[in-house]
């Protein structure tokens, strides 16, 4: 097959042209293309996953150590001898354009060497091939997404206040309430509780910190003229928590009947198998409850845990699993309720979710430096792995809101520097997804007013190349961060 001036050798079952490209069918798909060891496109699994141009010339290593893995990427394909990424990929040609081939459907993978660019999958599926500029070549895929997996309703994204960057788990019902009264003549609109209010993760009661209950905390914030905010982890639990304790039968296991370890977080956690009706009618049951609560805007956190391998209850393919059980909790929660999903495989998030984090954590220093380069993992907390991942994500924003994380204005207990904040402050405008962490009482007055005009900030946004955007008409290049 010829494509803009080069040849490239297809094997697929059926190959049909499509506006800006073709359409391949098959459970598996190649691709040779005359770039040999170039670069490549990877795409990694969920939210943290690595996103990024990588190079053929280098083996993939392996993250280490491995009980970290399943909550960076694939653990299905950790130790990969070849570069690849979950869904789609895509090889760098001689000028600057960019082979690309990409799944309509979830749960593909695309691999690539100095010869193929190839695509499996278990089920048949259609995939996309184009060659051309990446910009253009993403936009025809996001469409071509968004009439296979559907995209919801696009409103305004909200702007929040977190507290996790700023208390991270020490937080209560008595300080976030004075947190509350500081953030009044701020113009946010959500107020979102994170991880420190739960008894356990997996018993999802809020503890002795939290005296009146969630329900009296949701009903402040909506006095105070906010949307209730919270964050849970639904899909995992720690092997102290009650729900574990009381029901070892529902978490998922390998073919050797072993628990499997989900992640290295809170000493190790396990995975709840979704597909077991037992625990479906948990689910709705506790998504039901913190709606009745009073919050509906929720940050769905570690939501890869679903789509792990193992062996469950019923026999389907794992992002099948996953996106089943994101449908009842989109049920269970109803239609108004905004849904941010953390921690999520990508391509099988959308269409059921209203947000989804684009990158890592980020942190209030710049660089993980020696995670990302003697543990070969790029997925810890640091304002660096946040922006290069998320900027390989925009080409998302027609079909979800992308949340790239929160931004800094705070210089107390913060090593940014003034530059480094302020290109975080740029990602998220080009992201459009405002999300602050700073407690008001750390800010000094100019910094507040930095962050209220940030905040009423409509700016005109262009997209003038990969990395590159016209913001008001101030030229932002983010290439000289990478």
């Amino acid at each position: 097959m010829r494509i803009q001036g080069y040849d490239f050798q297809v094997q697929a079952e059926r190959v049909t042209e499509t506006l800006g490209g073709y359409l391949l069918e098959g459970r598996s798909v190649q691709v040779g293309h005359p770039f040999g060891r170039t670069l490549f496109f990877k795409h990694g699994w969920h939210s943290w996953s690595e996103a990024a141009w990588v190079s053929l010339k280098e083996s993939p290593k392996p993250i280490l150590p491995p009980e970290r893995r399943p909550q960076c990427d694939d653990p299905a394909y950790a130790l990969s001898p070849v570069h690849g990424g979950s869904g789609l990929g895509g090889v760098e040609g001689y000028d600057g354009r960019m082979l690309f081939l990409g799944a309509l459907r979830p749960g593909a993978r695309v691999e690539a060497d100095r010869l193929y660019l190839k695509g499996y999958a278990n089920h048949e599926l259609q995939w996309f091939l184009a060659y051309g500029e990446p910009l253009g070549v993403l936009s025809r895929y996001a469409e071509l997404l968004a009439a296979t997996l559907g995209v919801r309703a696009q409103q305004a994204t909200p702007r929040v206040w977190c507290s996790w960057y700023g208390y991270y788990t020490q937080i209560s019902e008595a300080q976030l309430l004075q947190t509350l009264a500081g953030l009044q003549g701020l113009p946010f609109e959500v107020f979102q509780v994170d991880d420190g209010w739960q008894q356990n993760i997996g018993d999802w009661e809020p503890n002795a910190k939290f005296p009146s209950g969630m329900n009296y905390l949701a009903l402040r914030v909506q006095a105070q003229g906010f949307t209730p905010g919270l964050w849970l982890a639904p899909f995992i639990a720690r092997p102290s928590s009650r729900l574990y304790q009381e029901h070892p039968d529902w978490f998922l296991r390998d073919e050797a009947g072993e628990l499997v370890l989900a992640g290295s977080n809170w000493g190790g956690y396990y995975a709840l198998d979704l597909t077991l009706p037992a625990v479906q009618d948990w689910l709705v049951g506790l998504l039901r409850t913190v709606r009745g609560w009073g919050f509906r805007y929720l940050k769905l956190d570690f939501l890869f845990a679903a789509a792990l391998p193992g062996k469950r209850h019923l026999e389907v393919g794992r992002e099948e699993a996953y996106r089943e059980a994101l449908r009842l909790v989109r049920e269970a929660v109803g239609e108004d309720t905004y849904l941010l999903a953390c921690g999520a495989p990508v391509l099988a998030s959308l269409g059921l979710v209203d947000g989804l984090r684009i990158g890592p954590d980020v942190a209030p220093y710049w660089d993980n430096e020696d995670r990302r380069l003697y543990l070969h993992d790029p997925t810890g907390p640091s304002a660096y792995n946040a922006l290069r991942t998320s900027l390989h994500r925009l080409w998302l924003k027609p079909l979800v809101h992308t949340d790239p994380d929160v931004v800094f204005f705070r210089s107390r207990y913060n090593l940014l520097t003034p530059e480094q904040r302020a290109v975080l402050q740029d990602l998220a405008l080009v992201a459009e997804f405002k999300a602050v962490s700073d407690p008001p009482e750390w800010l000094d007055g100019e910094e507040r007013e930095q962050l209220r005009a940030w905040l009423q900030a409509r700016p005109a946004l262009e997209q003038t190349g990969l990395y590159t955007f016209r913001i008001d008409g101030r030229e932002v290049d983010f290439s000289r961060w990478l």
